[in-house]
């Protein structure tokens, strides 16, 4: 009899959570969520290169908003279900925008509206593209052409490299954002203790620039006052492996967007049981379930 795929277990695992959740804790459920947006979740949908979104895009010039320098806002098309939560996304030290742009399709066509930066000189430090990355936030959400899309309550930021490094700054100084993802992040100093909102690190096995060792875990370790926490160490990559699509990367960066940005609990199978993915070294998380 041949073993059953890791995937194939943990689908029979999240079945079985959901089944005990159903008995256990009905009150958990949340029907009705006014923020959910899409079909009903699976692996090969949050794996998908496209999502039930068809994605437009604008692009913003500099000087189009104070604080930022320019950047690309992709977003759904159809607005039938209602308005969206915002993701906004910071490259990393001497990278242009680029080589992050991957992410704004891709997310979008989950149902968010995202928007990709370049920062303001390519040399910015952590702090510069934190503080880059909330005035676009602020921008996106209150005077951008998709402002009307936009459910201003519910906004997340993401980043890579120092842009990661940023997006921990941004984490810690804005506790109003509903999810913060860092992609193998790199600062000198560590603000995740300062930081409650949902945060999700990645780091690479291979990753010589930001080591998980020096950087990601420590920094995981750190939020110690985020409730809701998880890590992911890809097998098998570096430091550059962010900047370019890569499945695992999309897939649990979907699952906690739309489980934290739009409070949708159908994607809770995605993280918990804590999965045993052949494609990571380490997976960490506090299970939001």
């Amino acid at each position: 009899m041949k073993p059953f795929p890791p995937r194939a277990l943990m689908a029979i695992f999240a079945v079985l959570a959901s089944m005990a959740l159903a008995f256990a804790a009905p009150a958990q459920a949340a029907p009705g969520n006014p923020y959910q947006r899409g079909p009903a979740p699976t692996w090969a949908s949050i794996a998908a290169e496209t999502g039930p979104f068809t994605v437009a895009q604008v692009t913003v010039p500099s000087g189009s908003g104070a604080g930022f320098n320019d950047g690309t806002i992709y977003f759904p098309v159809d607005t039938s279900q209602g308005t969206f939560g915002s993701v906004v996304i910071m490259p990393g030290f001497v990278a242009p925008q680029a080589e992050i742009a991957w992410y704004g399709p891709r997310l979008a066509s989950q149902g968010f509206v995202v928007m990709t930066l370049d920062s303001n000189a390519l040399w910015d430090f952590p702090t510069d593209r934190s503080n880059q990355q909330l005035a676009a936030l602020n921008y996106l959400t209150t005077q951008s052409v998709v402002k009307n899309e936009i459910d201003p309550r519910r906004s997340a930021v993401m980043g890579w490299s120092m842009g990661g490094g940023g997006t921990l700054e941004s984490a810690a100084n804005t506790p109003s954002l509903k999810a913060a993802i860092a992609l193998a992040p790199w600062d000198v100093t560590n603000p995740a203790g300062q930081i409650t909102v949902p945060t999700m690190i990645f780091g690479a096995d291979n990753d010589n620039v930001a080591p998980v060792s020096t950087f990601a875990l420590p920094a995981y370790n750190a939020l110690t006052n985020a409730h809701d926490k998880a890590f992911v160490e890809l097998k098998n990559a570096d430091h550059f492996t962010f900047a370019s699509p890569n499945t695992t990367v999309a897939e649990y960066s979907i699952a906690w967007l739309k489980r934290f940005v739009d409070n949708d609990t159908r994607y809770d199978q995605f993280l918990c049981p804590t999965p045993n993915d052949p494609n990571t070294v380490a997976f960490l998380n506090t299970c939001p379930l």
